[in-house]
């Protein structure tokens, strides 16, 4: 019996594997068994490259660092949008694309030493547990937070923390003299990405928007349908400054000024799919007039809003040519916590325009192409601008529009090339500015006490005296520019600074209007030349 079990064993294997060829082959791999059951050698030879080093080399190394420094120079190769994500970046990225991150809500500046509260922000824990701006923190859970020299991540890291735990904090209040206890529940803080949204006019609407995150849909709704029971008939959508985010929020916000059916954009990706988005019945500006605002740092999603309202004849774009970025990322976990954002397909405007610049001589060269712009005298000057007449298109109602290198704006307004514009933008970007407008402040909280945002915002002015005390403030720190003949400007930027700490960016935003070229140009568009009449086309 034995015996002939023996003799039956062959025969059991050979039916066994006529079957599994049997069964492989209605599974239409297209895998040969050479594929099948060889090793990746490229594959292989990055991985024994790195066990070598781990094993061999002579020296310890810190092989993680090498893996992220292998897969930034393969990304590199690739295109300068796709991007690796380090696992110590990742939570931050996340946070600014998902609109909310979770801790107690306050803007802070260390100040003398201590921890101040330059306000609590709107939707926040510490707003409604009654925490107010010019509040010293002094201590978190018994951590002792002043005289400690902290940097602003020591002390975010100590404030954030996983979602409704407790921090106990103990605070001194400069106005009331006295230290008080909070206990805060951490929770979900908003990260606006709709900045300000208010009326120009009667029936003149405004929208900032500085990227497209998972809540900005939501945000740009609420500020839409605000605007529109206060009258608001014509919108200027601010999308300057904005360097994109996700597709399928851009398509939302077009969505809402164009017609049923109407071409949002389409993809194309590696195998020539291509995948169509349409507007759909749920617009709610569809019979309004738009504007919309672009200058040279508006990209990707801010640039198919723009594409989308110009190929459909919608509304009238203003400012200045677009970055020109028409990749689309789609982000893929590496499963060791971080990621890559890899280019997965092209977009292209509704009537077939590729706005991507070529990026054929590397990255750097792709920057470089972005900064000649300054150079060649484009954001100055309409007819600086240079297209390949192979870029031209036109749009249902046979307006000329142009591919390549970004969206054109249908009217042009030029960069300010003055000194006191560029003194002015390197106080703001100083941060002079914002630590003066904190210290002054928190010696007349209760001078401002009374004041509402309106009334600030109509009647409050800065005098000669507080510029003289900024000027003093800046000088006293280093700063080696003679003020004096920027004070006009210093004026409008000192309150509308005030004001962001005080009531936020909305009332900020607001002030800032009053020494704002594009929406100066928003109030003559009617009496400016189009940009077919400058730009010339290559030979």
């Amino acid at each position: 019996m034995l015996k002939n079990k023996t003799y039956l064993l062959p025969l059991l294997l050979a039916v066994a594997l006529a079957a599994g060829i049997f069964i492989g082959g209605k599974l239409n791999f297209n895998d040969t068994p050479e594929k099948l059951f060889s090793t990746n050698s490229k594959k292989d030879k990055l991985n024994r490259l790195i066990d070598y080093i781990d094993y061999e080399y002579v020296d310890d190394v810190n092989t993680d660092s090498i893996v992220d420094v292998t897969v930034n120079n393969i990304l590199d190769k690739l295109d300068p949008h796709s991007v690796y994500i380090p696992k110590a970046q990742q939570a931050k990225v996340a946070e600014n694309m998902k609109g909310d991150f979770v801790g107690v809500g306050i803007s802070f500046y260390m100040y003398r030493d201590s921890l101040a509260v330059i306000r609590p922000i709107e939707g926040g824990p510490s707003i409604k547990a009654g925490i107010k701006a010019g509040d010293r923190i002094l201590t978190a859970n018994l951590d002792t937070l002043y005289g400690r020299n902290l940097t602003s991540q020591e002390v975010v890291n100590t404030l954030k923390g996983d979602n409704k735990t407790k921090l106990k904090l103990s605070v001194y209040r400069p106005s009331e003299d006295k230290i008080l206890e909070f206990n805060i529940k951490r929770a979900e803080v908003p990260l606006k990405s709709v900045d300000a949204f208010y009326m120009l006019g009667d029936n003149f609407g405004y929208i900032k928007i500085n990227r497209f995150a998972e809540s900005t849909y939501r945000e740009f709704k609420t500020a839409l349908e605000t605007l529109q029971k206060k009258g608001m008939t014509k919108l200027a959508l601010d999308l300057r400054n904005n360097p994109g985010g996700y597709l399928g929020i851009a398509e939302q916000i077009a969505d809402e000024f164009l017609e049923d059916d109407k071409l949002i954009l389409f993809t194309k990706n590696k195998s020539g799919a291509i995948d169509k988005a349409f507007a759909s019945s749920k617009g709610d500006f569809e019979d309004g007039e738009i504007y919309v605002l672009i200058n040279e740092k508006s990209a990707s999603a801010s640039e198919i809003v723009a594409g989308a309202i110009q190929d459909n004849d919608r509304g009238t774009i203003i400012g200045r040519r677009s970055f020109g970025k028409g990749l689309v990322q789609r982000e893929m976990s590496l499963g060791d916590g971080s990621s890559v954002r890899l280019t997965v397909s092209r977009y292209y405007t509704p009537t077939g325009r590729s706005i991507q610049r070529s990026y054929e001589n590397g990255t750097k060269d792709y920057y470089n192409q972005f900064y000649k712009r300054y150079e060649n005298g484009e954001l100055f000057s309409a007819d600086s601008i240079k297209v390949a007449d192979s870029l031209i298109f036109r749009t249902p109602k046979g307006k000329i529009v142009y591919g390549g290198g970004g969206i054109i704006p249908d009217v042009f307004v030029p960069l300010e090339s003055s000194q006191e514009a560029a003194w002015v933008n390197t106080l703001l970007q100083s941060g002079f500015m914002s630590f003066f407008s904190f210290e002054y402040l928190d010696n007349h909280r209760t001078k401002f006490a009374a004041i509402s945002e309106e009334d600030f915002i109509e009647n409050i002015e800065v005098d000669d005296e507080t510029v003289d005390s900024f000027i003093y403030y800046a000088e006293d720190r280093g700063l080696k520019i003679d003020l004096n003949p920027y004070r006009e400007n210093l004026k409008l930027h000192i309150k509308s600074t005030f004001a962001e700490q005080l009531y936020g960016n909305n009332a900020q935003q607001e002030i800032l209007k009053l020494n704002d070229p594009m929406l100066e140009a928003l109030i003559h568009v009617d009496d400016v030349d189009t940009i077919e009449d400058f730009v010339s086309e290559e030979e």
